[in-house]
């Protein structure tokens, strides 16, 4: 990753406590995503954080794994009300994988703060069943403003924001294919054009 746990058990309070800014939006991604997983599928989620979509898609298959690795997250994310298919796992991105190969991962705004998007896509095709789904949703920051560009190193020097990749939607879609995946459908929801859902299959 290219940010230490650290940071995020620091903000682990205040992000929990954060109320989603756009509800409706996140109510029909967690229903587009509940649409495509199946009652049999066994689900690796990479970066669960504090455990909302785990908690809200767990019941619907047979395994949900939910893997993060900051402590605090996942101990506020024990805490919660989750239903007995999921389970919580300390676990870095690209050492999460034990027990596949998995139906389906779930990459919810992860694929920019690892260290190598690409490196990380690859390993995610590698455990995935074949035929097997990736759904992702990732901030490509590289296609916003100069301005809010300019912002996030600034935010960083100040410790409130962590290392991130400055994806665009052309390399993040690239990366995808290149790992051997076929997209199946992109969108975003709301009003936050640029986080980007994309679900892509394993060749």
């Amino acid at each position: 990753m290219t940010v230490s746990a650290g940071f995020w058990d620091r903000v682990a309070e205040r992000y929990a406590a954060r109320p989603i800014r756009d509800v409706a939006a996140y109510e029909e991604m967690l229903a587009d995503v509940a649409s495509r997983l199946a009652a049999t599928d066994r689900v690796l989620e990479l970066g669960c954080g504090t455990g909302g979509a785990a908690v809200r898609l767990g019941g619907g298959v047979a395994l949900w794994r939910a893997t993060d690795f900051s402590a605090e997250m996942l101990r506020i994310a024990r805490g919660r009300q989750a239903p007995p298919t999921v389970e919580f796992r300390l676990a870095e991105a690209d050492s999460a994988f034990d027990g596949g190969p998995w139906d389906a991962v779930c990459a919810f705004h992860v694929l920019h703060l690892v260290e190598d998007t690409e490196a990380t896509l690859r390993r995610i095709h590698a455990h995935l069943k074949p035929g097997g789904l990736l759904i992702s949703k990732t901030y490509c920051f590289g296609d916003m403003g100069l301005g809010l560009r300019l912002m996030f190193p600034l935010l960083r020097s100040f410790g409130m924001f962590p290392p991130a990749a400055s994806l665009t939607l052309e390399r993040l879609r690239r990366a995808i294919l290149d790992a051997g995946f076929g997209i199946e459908h992109q969108r975003s929801f709301g009003r936050n054009l640029h986080s980007r859902y994309i679900v892509a299959r394993r060749l």
